[in-house]
């Protein structure tokens, strides 16, 4: 898996490296802009006469961009360098290579030109036809003040290809959120390891294609046991994705027990055990009140569809626990919640079950809702082993944290959730979060917007459940899953385009991801 870094754990490991392998921070600074100048040639060459503006700030990132401006002199580019700050507020190694490319501009002949900020200025300039952003780095936090917020919204404006150096400016490195603006980026060119902030919140959408350059952070910071942060790719799938023996039988690999349904909610159930049949599960049983039997009977033709006691108001009801009991003992993985309603003599009969049920559980949707309101402090001294699947609402609920707050600190807010109760949570959004009560996060590298729409939900915990129930662990079953999920909707999205996409259509796809991912190959 690729490591995934936050800001601050980029800071320690640029500060180890030089600080223990005595690596000079000018020569980190050296190749990155190197790193920059060579992603610059490979995307937008013949450079020949083009105008490049690389937009430098007061810090290591404005660093980094007068290497860049210097390592493009050779492409015989028309090269202007506009500083956004005094050259007195320049340090250290910014300022070692500002003087060096000063030293630069007076022996090019017109090549290149070192400029200090002003509106005025910035209004006359050339027609750029590459803008390289280099105002702030991954530790920039907050909001953008003027005039950098001007300069921001004028390079937005430009026709020019925009290339940010390690992240765009106004982007928070470790979360993503951008508070006021930022600069829209064709190609972020990030250095050591991917950071937090390219994959979450606006950052996301304003990365553009994101390359990583090796700067020389030696392997063994890079690996530190201390990052714990991941993005799954599909030679991690496929390393995992259990295997059949010739002696398999459908009660050897795998058996689901689904708690799910009620009237007017049969899809979430039809949804769950059809996902989990299709990702290898040899045995699927749904459990669901007696008023909606008669449909969910005549839908799943593969499922084995028993009819528990139902409230007035079609949900499973209390009456229904001994027989639920019987059936808990067969199952390898329990699956309890899709579709089960807000009922609150519902909610207090899957309070009861997993209170007692001593077996691998996913909770999902209702099933989340009923813990919400009867508390979940009681699960981290059970001996169960739990998955839960929430969104951003249902985590909030969970954790008593405003969705904002959720949204805006993902990683952390899963990764400290699951810590806190010790079990596998997985955050649901973009991008997904598989969190491990181990501390460790995994990020998702699959999954399109089209995926937004009903059930897609109900589909991803039967595809986490039939892994979970073949033998994978709690958080290899939810990795996997999530990322073949994904993949099933990006094959969806290339056939017939995003808007059109519906859960069923994931289900249809899944065979293909599987496929796909056994040989190595692409859907």
């Amino acid at each position: 898996m690729k490591r995934i870094v936050s800001a601050e754990e980029m800071r320690w490991c640029d500060e180890t490296t030089i600080n223990t392998y005595n690596v000079p921070g000018l020569l980190l600074m050296e190749n990155a802009g190197r790193g920059v100048a060579e992603v610059v040639k490979q995307e937008f060459s013949p450079l020949e006469s083009k105008h490049i503006l690389v937009i430098c700030g007061k810090g290591n990132n404005g660093g980094d961009g007068f290497v860049v401006a210097r390592m493009l002199l050779n492409s015989c580019a028309h090269i202007s360098v506009l500083l956004v700050a005094s050259p007195s507020e320049l340090k250290g190694d910014a300022k070692t290579n500002f003087k060096i490319l000063q030293t630069f501009a007076k022996k090019s002949t017109g090549q290149i030109t070192v400029l200090r900020y002003s509106k005025r200025l910035l209004e006359a300039l050339p027609e750029p036809d590459i803008i390289v952003d280099a105002m702030f780095g991954t530790g920039f936090t907050g909001s953008v003040r003027k005039p950098i917020a001007d300069v921001i919204e004028w390079v937005n404006q430009q026709q020019a290809k925009i290339v940010a150096v390690d992240i765009p400016s106004g982007i928070n490195g470790t979360t993503g959120v951008m508070e006021n603006c930022a600069i829209r980026a064709n190609v972020t060119v990030t250095f050591g390891c991917l950071k937090s902030g390219l994959l979450c919140n606006q950052g996301r959408e304003l990365v553009g294609s994101v390359r990583v350059v090796d700067i020389g952070i030696p392997r063994m910071v890079s690996e530190d046991k201390r990052l714990q942060t991941f993005l799954v790719e599909q030679s991690d799938v496929r390393r995992i994705l259990p295997k059949r023996s010739i002696h398999a039988h459908k009660y050897s690999v795998g058996k689901i027990l689904v708690l799910a349904g009620s009237k007017g909610l049969t899809g979430a159930a039809a949804l769950c055990c059809m996902s989990a049949l299709r990702t290898g599960a040899g045995a699927v049983v749904l459990g669901t009140p007696e008023s909606v039997y008669p449909i969910l009977a005549r839908k799943l033709t593969e499922t084995m569809v028993f009819p528990l006691p139902a409230t007035s108001a079609g949900t499973l009801s209390l009456a229904a626990l001994d027989t639920i009991r019987e059936r808990l003992s067969w199952a390898d993985v329990l699956v309890i919640g899709p579709g089960l309603s807000l009922n609150s003599e519902t909610q207090k009969l899957i309070f009861k079950i997993l209170l007692e049920y001593r077996g691998k559980t996913l909770i999902d949707a209702d099933g989340l809702n009923a813990l919400a309101v009867h508390g979940i402090s009681k699960l981290h001294s059970l001996r169960a082993q739990f998955i839960f699947t929430p969104h951003v609402g249902e985590f909030s609920r969970l954790s008593k944290i405003s969705s904002k707050n959720v949204e805006e600190h993902r990683i952390n807010a899963a990764r400290e959730l699951a810590k806190r109760i010790g079990v596998t949570i997985v955050l649901k959004g973009a991008p997904t979060i598989i969190a491990s009560k181990d501390g460790s996060a995994i990020l998702n590298s699959t999954g399109n917007p089209g995926m937004a729409t009903a059930g897609t939900g109900d589909v991803l915990s039967g595809i986490i459940a039939g892994l979970w129930a073949q033998g994978m662990s709690d958080t290899e079953a939810a990795w996997a899953g999530v990322y073949l999920h994904g993949l099933s909707g990006d094959t969806i999205a290339k056939k017939i385009g995003e808007r059109s996409l519906v859960a069923n259509d994931i289900i249809e796809y899944l065979p293909s991801a599987l496929q796909s991912v056994e040989v190595g190959g692409t859907t």
